[in-house]
């Protein structure tokens, strides 16, 4: 996980062109989604992160976002109400 406070802007979109970073988040909502989401692109700077994987992003407990990734998010509400998060 990156804070986006800790990286510089050249080294942020080298790392997005390159492919290393793939989905953002939103560290006090635990939230994550992705580049293009325009949730995503709302929220402050100070709050946000960003994740190599989805997997890394889950490892880290963030949940999918609601708006860009809703299939991922209807399965993580299901496993939710099933009892398994």
């Amino acid at each position: 996980m990156i804070q986006h406070n800790e990286i510089s802007s050249l080294e942020l979109k080298h790392k997005i062109r390159s492919g290393e970073i793939l989905f953002g988040g939103n560290k006090k909502l635990k939230i994550y989604g992705q580049l293009k989401c325009k949730s995503g692109k709302r929220m402050l700077q100070q709050n946000r992160v960003f994740f190599t994987s989805e997997e890394e992003a889950i490892e880290f407990g963030y949940r999918p976002c609601g708006n860009c990734m809703k299939t991922a998010y209807n399965s993580w509400q299901k496993k939710k109400l099933d009892g398994f998060i």
